[in-house]
């Protein structure tokens, strides 16, 4: 195809090549990258993240990695953030912008947009961290305020019940009567998504030589440098590669068992992806592009 449009976005489960297109369609069309994954936007998270190398990148420029350290929160205000920053700079330059990435729900929020927050003071803020830190009495108190709401969450959404508690204790009103009176608006509504389709046998062989890759280039070492510097608790540490890792410092996987646990949920996380993007999404095929 000879043009793309200025600004689309390129979907798929972890592993099926979505940062290697998303570089060559970059080369092609004039365009600089967004990525859009909840682990690469940290610094020092190398390995574990997979993100691409400046080598992988091939001189063009991607927004989206090594924004945060790894005792930062990053959230939709952040994505959102960078996601301006990556758009005015491709008009600026006259650059098309592709987004890249595996963490889709952020591409839903640029679709459907996101409702309104209302003020939130710092002491109210520490008051719902502090709620939060048992999550499971958290979406019962949602529950007790908002049945409603309640009821189209998980209960270990901690984003959404996060959010929900916050406009409670700064409205004093439940969340779905507070969202029916501030309704979300379309960021980019008619952004074209399109997926990268790949036989389940070929990503769950291409996920587990990434995880034998991943702890031969180093991921156990770049673990233990980052719990020795920000400890476990950061919500970057409960990523997938890393936690699996932390289990094993504290003996619970053996080195073989560690590589197959990495694996194991690696695919499980790449079948969620897959049921997110084609529930909530609409994608097209990744061959009108190519």
């Amino acid at each position: 195809m000879n043009r793309v449009d200025d600004i689309i976005a390129i979907v798929g489960p972890t592993a099926s090549g979505k940062s290697d297109l998303g570089v060559k369609l970059a080369k092609k069309h004039n365009a600089v990258v967004l990525s859009v994954d909840s682990l690469s936007v940290y610094k020092e998270i190398d390995i574990a993240s997979a993100k691409p190398t400046l080598e992988e990148r091939d001189g063009v420029l991607h927004f989206g990695i090594d924004i945060l350290n790894p005792n930062e929160k990053f959230s939709v205000i952040e994505f959102l953030n960078e996601y301006k920053r990556a758009k005015k700079y491709a008009q600026k330059e006259g650059k098309k912008l592709i987004i890249v990435g595996g963490t889709s729900f952020y591409l839903k929020i640029l679709v459907d947009g996101i409702s309104p927050m209302p003020k939130v003071t710092q002491e109210l803020k520490a008051e719902v961290n502090e709620i939060l830190l048992n999550l499971k009495e958290a979406y019962k108190l949602l529950e007790q305020v908002d049945k409603e709401y309640s009821l189209k969450i998980k209960p270990n959404d901690r984003y959404r019940i996060e959010k929900a508690l916050t406009i409670y204790k700064a409205t004093k009103k439940p969340p779905s009567e507070f969202f029916k009176t501030n309704k979300a608006k379309p960021i980019e509504p008619n952004l074209p998504i399109y997926e990268i389709k790949i036989k389940r046998e070929i990503l769950r062989d291409r996920i587990f030589k990434r995880t034998k890759k991943m702890l031969q280039m180093g991921l156990i070492d770049e673990v233990a440098y980052l719990e020795h510097k920000y400890s476990k608790t950061p919500q970057a540490m409960g990523a997938i590669g890393i936690k699996e890792v932390l289990d094993y410092f504290d003996g619970v996987y053996t080195k073989d068992e560690l590589e197959q646990k990495i694996a194991t949920n690696t695919a499980r996380l790449a079948k969620r992806q897959v049921t997110f993007n084609k529930s909530q999404l609409k994608v097209k095929d990744i061959e009108l592009i190519i």
